[in-house]
């Protein structure tokens, strides 16, 4: 048994009964003989039972089945039987016949045929037979008469309007030796049998550029990427075969040229041939070249010799750098900045002012598309005479160095040449340069970018001290450094 005591059990709650309304009661309550949910069935006591009588005849005629129809309620077509003997159709009593032409009441007589019409001449179509023979003879021939005479006459007026060619036309022309030259003729005229047509070749290869004479004995200048081809070591990459360089002059002389030396810092070469008789240019001096002056280019662009162009000086001491292209020129120069037509072939030519003097060796051009847009650039004549006397003389050129490798920089500070590195033992290591010194100024020269401090040292002599300026921690160092040949 398990003595847990039982739990109490609660009685079952009253079902709640609302009371019942008598009048509700009455009206919704079960009758008095109904004991169940439901009464019987009964009938109202006014019902009637519905009796269905046979249809009125009009009314079975019209929607009846007709007799045989079954159950369908379709009632087929009724045929028609046609008439035994038809009547003929009369368009007389029908309105609705056609209209048609009946056959004619008696037939027509036959007509008798014409006779043929008489031909009719000239004399009956244009006269009508009221004028004689004799006379519309005469008439004739007058009418013939002014018919040659005016014929002639518009031959003879419009004989040179007829036709599109003419013996009759004669141009003239007109000229005078009075009428003077311009003053570009002139320096072209006086300036081109100097200028010269450089082609170069080694094996498969070849260029063309220019250059200009500037010694009787036959030395000619141009550029060193015009023929570094041919000066290319035997057996070196893309030198199959002998290297030629051959010169052609105004005239039309060719004749063969050789290296005296050339300078791959300043992208100057000089040649020597055995030519004789020849017209040296006038060379010019830097100080005396102004910006805004007028200036001529002469050479060979894209192959086409003895080309001349005009422009004027755009603008001065212009560090340029050049790396030409399959060459070995590695140079920055301090150009002259032209707006003369310049393209590649003119290179080595000469940049000439209106006394006919070289003022500049044509180097390079900047361009998007390769071609000329008015920005070209020529080595400063007074550079280029340093040079080229040095090459003839010796063979070789020597720069200054100061034995550092910069980078440009610009900030809101200042902008100048930073300096990247300096070499073991050079003379801007003696001075107490170090890296990350920027340096503008060298000399009397500003320097604002690492070409200009190119330039700006190479301005100075081997041997002589030149004041340095430079920029260390925000503060301007002041130093002196004396350079040495490279």
């Amino acid at each position: 048994m398990n003595d847990v005591p039982e739990r109490s059990r609660l009685a079952p709650r009253p079902i709640y009964r609302p009371d019942v309304d008598a009048a509700a009661e009455q009206v919704f309550g079960r009758p008095d003989d109904v004991d169940g949910s439901f009464g019987p069935r009964t009938a109202p006591p006014d019902h009637r039972p519905v009796h269905v009588g046979p249809p009125d005849a009009v009314l079975a005629e019209a929607f009846g089945r007709p007799d045989g129809a079954g159950e369908s309620l379709q009632r087929g077509p009724e045929s028609v039987a046609a008439p035994e003997n038809p009547s003929p159709a009369d368009p007389w009593r029908d309105p609705a016949a056609p209209v048609h032409l009946g056959a004619p009441a008696q037939a027509a007589p036959a007509s008798a045929p014409l006779p043929d019409a008489p031909k009719l001449t000239v004399r009956d179509v244009l006269l009508g037979e009221r004028i004689e023979r004799k006379a519309l003879a005469v008439l004739a021939a007058l009418a013939l008469g002014i018919g040659l005479v005016g014929g002639f006459v518009a031959v003879a007026a419009t004989s040179d309007r007829g036709a599109l060619t003419s013996g009759r036309v004669t141009l003239s022309q007109s000229g005078s030796d009075e009428v003077p030259a311009s003053r570009i003729a002139e320096v072209a005229d006086a300036v081109l049998p100097s200028v010269v047509s450089i082609q170069v070749s080694r094996g498969d290869q070849s260029g063309t550029g220019s250059g200009v004479v500037v010694d009787g004995a036959g030395y000619i200048v141009t550029n060193n990427h015009v023929i570094s081809m041919a000066a290319a070591e035997p057996g070196a990459a893309g030198s199959a075969g002998d290297a030629a360089i051959r010169v052609t002059f105004s005239d039309g002389t060719k004749v063969p040229a050789q290296i005296v030396g050339r300078d791959t810092k300043t992208d100057l070469a000089v040649l020597k041939t055995d030519a004789a008789n020849l017209t040296v240019a006038r060379l010019g001096e830097s100080d005396d070249v102004q910006v805004g002056q007028d200036v001529v280019a002469v050479g060979s662009p894209l192959g086409l010799s003895k080309t001349v162009t005009r422009g004027i000086v755009s603008a001065l001491d212009r560090p340029v750098r050049l790396t030409g292209e399959g060459t070995d020129t590695d140079a920055v120069i301090d150009a002259v900045q032209t707006d003369a037509a310049i393209n590649p072939g003119n290179s080595g030519g000469p940049l000439i002012d209106m006394d006919g003097r070289v003022i500049g060796i044509n180097s390079a051009i900047r361009s998007q598309s390769g071609g000329s847009v008015g920005l070209g650039f020529a080595i400063p004549i007074d550079d280029v005479t340093t040079v080229v006397q040095e090459l003839i003389r010796t063979g070789v050129v020597h720069h200054p160095e100061i034995g550092v490798n910069a980078r440009t920089v610009v900030n809101d500070a200042t902008s100048g040449a930073e300096v990247a590195n300096v070499q073991a033992g050079s003379p801007a290591e003696q001075a107490g340069i170090v890296e990350g010194d920027v340096i503008v100024k060298v000399g009397d020269r500003t320097v604002g970018s690492s070409d200009e401090l190119v330039v700006a040292v190479h301005e100075q002599a081997v041997g002589q001290e030149v004041p340095v300026q430079l920029i260390r921690s925000g503060r301007t160092v002041d130093l002196r450094v004396t350079p040495t040949s490279d």
